[in-house]
Parts: C-alpha cells; sequence; structure tokens
C-alpha cells in the first residue's frame, strides 16, 4: 500500500468516525450505518473495512469515555473504603453510559464467546475495585465484574426513554445498592 493510499485510509477513518460519533449521539447504538456512510463521504463498504462489526464501531466512539472511566477506576483505588471505591465507580458508568448513547449497547454482553473489548478494557482497570471489595467483606465473593456491568446496562437501557433518564438510572442504581429494604 503506497503513503498516499495510507493517507487516504487515515482520512477516510477519521471522517468515518466523526459522522459515526455525531449519528450515535443523535441515534444510539442503531444509528444508520447507511447514514454514515454519507455524511463522511465514503461508501458502506469503507466504513465496513474500518470497522467490521457494529460493536467495533461502538467501541471506537466510545473510546475517550472508557479511558476516563479507566483512569477513574485507577485514582479511586487509593480510597481506604474499598466499597465506596467500587460503587463511585459503578455510578460513574451509569452517568457516562447515560449521557453517552449507544455505550451501554457497547457494553452489553453477549454471551461466554463474545469478544467485548469494551468491557474487557474496563474489568481489567476496574476489576481490582471489585478484587480488593470482594477481599474486604464490603461485596459478596459471588458477585463478578459481568454482573455488575450487566446491571448498569439494564438500569441504563431500561431508563434511556425516561423524561429525565440520568435522574431515573441514578434512582434505579441506589435502589439496587441499597435494596428495596426500609431505610434505617
Amino acid at each position: 500500500m503506497s503513503e498516499r493510499q495510507r493517507a487516504d485510509a487515515r482520512r477516510n477513518y477519521a471522517r468515518i468516525l466523526a459522522a459515526a460519533e455525531r449519528e450515535v449521539a443523535a441515534q444510539g447504538a442503531g444509528a444508520s450505518l447507511e447514514k454514515i456512510a454519507r455524511a463522511a463521504g465514503v461508501g458502506s463498504a469503507t466504513v465496513r473495512r474500518h470497522f467490521p462489526t457494529r460493536r467495533a464501531l461502538l467501541e471506537a466512539v466510545h473510546e475517550q469515555r472508557l479511558a476516563a472511566l479507566c483512569a477513574r477506576a485507577r485514582e479511586l483505588a487509593a480510597l481506604d473504603d474499598s466499597r465506596t471505591a467500587l460503587l463511585t465507580w459503578l455510578a460513574d458508568l451509569v452517568a457516562h453510559s447515560v449521557s453517552a448513547r449507544g455505550l451501554a449497547v457497547a457494553l452489553a454482553y453477549d454471551g461466554p464467546t463474545a469478544d467485548n473489548t469494551c468491557t474487557a478494557v474496563l474489568e481489567e482497570a476496574a476489576g481490582p475495585l471489585l478484587r480488593r471489595a470482594v477481599e474486604d467483606g464490603a461485596v459478596a465473593a459471588r458477585v463478578t465484574f459481568s454482573d455488575l456491568v450487566t446491571l448498569v446496562v439494564g438500569i441504563v437501557l431500561a431508563t434511556e426513554r425516561h423524561p429525565d433518564p440520568a435522574a431515573s438510572a441514578d434512582r434505579l442504581f441506589q435502589l439496587a445498592v441499597r435494596g428495596v429494604g426500609p431505610e434505617g
């Protein structure tokens, strides 16, 4: 491949990603790949060459948010209270997932053989928060990182059409954390 072809491919990638970011922000995870291709000024085959799956496109769209969540996990690891560190990070994950349309779908669990880069990246950064909370007895040993991400995804997807999705998602997250018993 010539240098000119590589430069064209990099430009196409950048245009596709910019168009995808706009379209996903407006339409969510179901954004039209054809509209993304038209907005980027490329053919749909070019979009598929750069992003062979919808998940790959969503992962690229949300790469910066994922990096911010990973950095936040590393920052919270310094807290003495492991439960607070984990729950604060999960609340941040809820907030990011509500504000970034399509992120919850990118995080959704697709079964044991699925390759979910988004969740793997987050687990590498935030998994230590869960392990420490389990070691401290602040979280049940049976709780997995996948369980927590699935809980967040479910809450975000269930509230995305509410009049105030952020408030609804936070309320349900807090309910899940505290349980349904009377407050004491």
